[in-house]
C-alpha cells in the first residue's frame, strides 16, 4: 500500500466517526431531552478528543513526506493537498483545548435556548466569556503557526485563501451603495398594497408543504430528512443529509423559505463526489461556496417569480383557506420580495441581509482580534444596528446579538458598566443567532459571500440554461445538472478560486451581486 493509499484509508476512519459526531450533534438539537445534556456533552467531547487523536498520530508525518514523492495524478494530487492541510490544522491544537472547547460550546449552546427567551443576557454572558476565551486561545495559535492575524487565522478554517483585509475592502464598497438601495426600495414598495398571512397555519401542514417543495427541489429522501429545531440547520453526512427548520403557527412565509435554503446546502452534500467520500478532497470547498448553493436555492431560484408560482399553488392546496387571494402568484411575488428593516438576521430579507452580516463580521473580526471584549457587545450591536438599518436595539438583546449560535461553542471599547446592562432586556439586542454558541468566529461573511457567488452563479448559467423554462415546468433538471457539473462533483479539488472562475470565466465579481438586486428590486416594474 502506497503512503497516499494509507493516508486516504485513515482518513476514512476519521470519517466514520466525524459521521457519528454529526448524527450526535443533531440529535442533540433536535430531538435529545434537555436532560440529556451534561451526559451528551461529555461524550461528544470525549469523541472529539479522539477524533483529535487520530488527525495527530505521529506517523502521518512520514506517509505525507513519502507520498509526497509518489506519482500521483491530478485529483490525487489535490486530495493529498487538502489530506495535508486538515492534517496541519489539527496538528496546532492541543487535546485539553479540544476538550474544553467542546464542553463549553455544549454548555453554552443548550443554556442559550432558554436564556434567549429570558432576555438573560447576564446569565448568557458567563457562558459565553469562556467560549470566547477558548476560542481567542485557538485563533492565537492559529496565528502564530500561520504568520496570520487571530482573526485571519480563523477565517481561513472556513473561507481558505481569504483574509480580512479583502473583506473589508469587499465590504466596504457594499456599505456605500446598499444603504441608498434599501431606502429607494422600501419608498417604491410603500405603495404596494398585500396581503400578510393571518390565522392559523397548523405545523403539520406547514411541514408537509414543506416536503412537498423538497420534492420540487429534488431532494433524496433515501439520505435525508427534516425535522424541527430552535434554529434551522443542515447536518448529518452526505449519505444522511439532516435539515431543520422551525414552524410559526401564525404564519408560514419563514419556514417555507427556511426549507427552501437549507435544501440548498442539502443537495450540495448529497451532490459531492461520492468516489471521494471520506476525504478532505470530496467535502464542500468553503463556507462561502455552502452558502452559495443554500442561497442559489432561496434567492436566486426560491424567490423567483417561476418558483413563487410553484409556492402559491402548493401553498394554497396545503391549507385550503377561505381566502384565496392570499395565495394569489401576485401576492406571493409581494410577500417574499418585501423589503423591510428589521433586527433578526435568519428573518430579514434579501436585499437587508448584507447589513445584518457585515454588522457581526465587523464585531466578531474586532473580538477575536482583542480590539474590544466580549461585554462590549451589546454596546456595539447597537451603535451598529443604528448605523446599518436606523434601528435600536437598546432595551432587548435575544433578537439581536444572541440569535446566533456559532459564536458560543468554540469551533476602541464601550462602557458596558453594571449600571448600563441593567438598562436593557435584550430582547432586540444580540442573543439571536445560533452561531455564537459553537463558537465558528470566522463564519459570517460565508453569508454575504455565498450571496455573491450564487448571483455570479446564475448569471453564468443562463448563458446556456433556460432557467425560468425550467422552473415553470416543474422540472428543474438542467440547473442541478449545471450545479452538479460545475460545482457539486468539484468537492474541493480546486481551490475556491479555481471553481469560480471555471464554472463563471472570471473570480469572484460582486458586481453580479448588485446588478441582481437592482434588476428584481428597481428595475422590476
Amino acid at each position: 500500500m502506497s503512503a497516499f493509499e494509507k493516508l486516504v484509508s485513515h482518513s476514512k476512519k476519521i470519517a466514520h466517526f466525524n459521521h457519528l459526531a454529526a448524527i450526535c450533534g443533531w440529535d442533540q438539537a433536535s430531538m435529545m431531552p434537555s436532560g440529556g445534556n451534561q451526559a451528551r456533552s461529555e461524550a461528544m467531547a470525549e469523541l472529539s478528543v479522539h477524533i483529535h487523536s487520530l488527525h495527530t498520530q505521529p506517523q502521518l508525518a512520514d506517509w505525507f513526506a513519502e507520498a509526497e514523492q509518489e506519482p500521483l495524478t491530478t485529483d490525487q494530487s489535490a486530495s493529498l493537498r487538502e489530506l495535508k492541510r486538515q492534517w496541519q490544522q489539527a496538528n496546532l491544537l492541543p487535546e485539553d483545548l479540544v476538550q474544553a472547547k467542546s464542553l463549553a460550546g455544549s454548555k453554552c449552546e443548550h443554556a442559550w435556548r432558554t436564556q434567549r427567551k429570558q432576555n438573560d443576557w447576564q446569565g448568557f454572558e458567563k457562558n459565553w466569556a469562556e467560549v470566547v476565551k477558548l476560542s481567542q486561545e485557538e485563533a492565537q495559535l492559529r496565528a502564530d503557526a500561520n504568520g496570520l492575524t487571530p482573526y485571519d487565522a480563523m477565517l481561513d478554517i472556513y473561507e481558505p485563501g481569504t483574509c480580512s483585509a479583502s473583506l473589508d475592502t469587499l465590504f466596504a464598497d457594499v456599505k456605500l451603495w446598499l444603504p441608498e438601495m434599501i431606502d429607494q426600495v422600501i419608498e417604491k414598495q410603500a405603495s404596494e398594497a398585500f396581503i400578510e398571512p393571518t390565522g392559523q397555519f397548523a405545523a403539520d401542514k406547514q411541514k408537509a408543504l414543506g416536503l412537498e417543495v423538497m420534492q420540487l427541489l429534488q431532494f433524496d429522501f433515501e439520505h435525508g430528512r427534516l425535522d424541527e429545531s430552535v434554529h434551522p440547520f443542515c447536518g448529518g453526512v452526505p449519505s444522511d443529509v439532516r435539515i431543520t427548520t422551525r414552524y410559526n403557527e401564525n404564519e408560514f412565509v419563514q419556514s417555507l423559505m427556511g426549507i427552501v435554503h437549507e435544501t440548498g446546502h442539502a443537495r450540495y452534500e448529497q451532490g459531492l463526489p461520492k468516489a471521494l467520500a471520506g476525504t478532505p478532497a470530496g467535502e464542500a470547498r468553503s463556507m462561502g461556496i455552502h452558502e452559495s448553493q443554500s442561497l442559489f436555492f432561496e434567492m436566486q431560484v426560491g424567490r423567483s417569480d417561476a418558483f413563487i408560482a410553484h409556492l402559491a399553488n402548493l401553498a394554497g392546496k396545503h391549507f385550503n383557506t377561505a381566502s384565496p387571494e392570499l395565495f394569489s402568484q401576485q401576492n406571493f411575488q409581494k410577500l417574499y420580495t418585501r423589503v423591510k428593516k428589521d433586527f433578526i438576521r435568519v428573518d430579514a430579507d434579501e436585499l437587508t441581509y448584507p447589513a445584518h452580516v457585515i454588522l457581526r463580521y465587523e464585531i466578531e473580526r474586532d473580538l477575536i482580534n482583542g480590539n474590544i471584549k466580549h461585554t462590549d457587545v451589546p454596546e456595539l450591536w447597537n451603535l451598529k444596528m443604528q448605523q446599518y438599518l436606523g434601528l435600536s436595539t437598546e432595551g432587548n438583546y435575544s433578537n439581536g446579538c444572541m440569535q446566533d449560535i456559532h459564536w458560543t461553542d468554540v469551533k476602541g471599547t464601550v462602557n458596558t458598566n453594571g449600571k448600563r446592562l441593567a438598562k436593557h432586556n435584550y430582547k432586540d439586542g444580540c442573543m439571536q443567532d445560533i452561531h455564537w454558541c459553537d463558537g465558528s468566529f470566522g463564519y459570517f461573511p460565508s453569508y454575504t459571500l455565498g450571496a455573491m457567488y450564487a448571483a455570479q452563479f446564475m448569471a453564468a448559467m443562463k448563458k446556456t440554461v433556460d432557467v425560468d423554462a425550467a422552473i415553470r415546468s416543474g422540472d428543474l433538471t438542467p440547473i442541478f445538472t449545471w450545479l452538479s457539473d460545475n460545482i457539486w462533483t468539484k468537492g474541493s479539488l480546486l481551490t475556491t478560486n479555481e471553481l469560480v472562475k471555471q464554472a463563471t470565466g472570471e473570480t469572484l465579481n460582486a458586481a453580479y451581486f448588485k446588478d441582481h438586486l437592482r434588476t428584481r428590486y428597481l428595475d422590476k416594474a
